[in-house]
């Protein structure tokens, strides 16, 4: 049984169709990533999973339990497996590291402090940030600032990890420290979805690559596949620009 299943899903903006049929499984402990052009929907599914957009039709499963985008129980028990990080940070400028980790568990999830607090000053350490828990954002790079985007999802136990495209927003010579991260996470066999565009990380860490294209996943296959042998027209047509350009850079 896939952690993770996509049946038929389309989602809309008010009368513009952006997913058109998804269907995608992924098992415990896969990583897959989503490439592909500017407004090809891949940000949007990581919404509509996340509950953040409703669908208008299909289902996602997690571990064979249907989530009822409608229903607020249904929708927080998903929510409780799953996490999201966005390429903006969205940190609490009025809080320090430390406080930015906790809140969420400590507030929402009512859980205890004590062990809260202990699990975040781990994933702190674990992400390379072991000396700022006292820092605010403000005194941060945006590679450290996304850093702990990352360790207060994970402090929220998730089964599955949706990272959509962490590093746009920062500078060249920060990505680096964020993709050290989210090799960790694979490392360790937790479950990812990446929307990224940064293709030599995506051939590195993932399982499957899916390449999306007007609302669909056009092709999936392992990254070799889609980068080396792609089986259709767009995606040859995509890689060798991609690379291409990354080659000219």
């Amino acid at each position: 049984m896939a952690q993770l299943d996509i049946r038929g899903l389309v989602a809309r903006y008010n009368d513009t169709t952006v997913l058109d049929g998804i269907d995608l499984a992924i098992d415990r402990g896969e990583i897959v990533s989503l490439i592909g052009p500017s407004g090809s929907g891949k940000s949007t599914l990581l919404r509509v999973i996340s509950g953040l957009l409703r669908p208008v039709k299909g289902t996602v499963s997690l571990a064979g339990e249907t989530i009822d985008y409608g229903d607020r129980r249904s929708l927080r028990r998903a929510r409780n497996r799953l996490a999201i990080v966005f390429q903006q940070y969205n940190l609490f400028g009025n809080m320090n590291v430390l406080r930015n980790v906790m809140v969420t568990p400590v507030t929402i999830k009512k859980r205890d402090r004590r062990e809260v607090e202990a699990e975040a000053r781990t994933l702190l350490e674990k992400v390379g940030l072991g000396d700022k828990l006292n820092a605010y954002p403000d005194e941060l790079s945006g590679g450290q600032q996304q850093r702990v985007a990352i360790a207060r999802a994970l402090c929220l136990k998730p089964e599955i990890l949706l990272l959509d495209e962490v590093t746009s927003a920062l500078d060249p010579e920060r990505v680096g420290e964020v993709l050290d991260t989210i090799k960790l996470l694979a490392a360790e066999h937790m479950t990812l979805l990446i929307v990224s565009h940064e293709m030599a990380f995506v051939r590195d860490v993932s399982h499957r690559v899916a390449f999306m294209a007007e609302g669909t996943i056009q092709e999936l296959g392992t990254p070799e596949q889609i980068f080396d042998a792609p089986r259709i027209a767009r995606t040859r047509t995509f890689v060798s620009r991609i690379l291409g350009h990354r080659t000219a850079a």
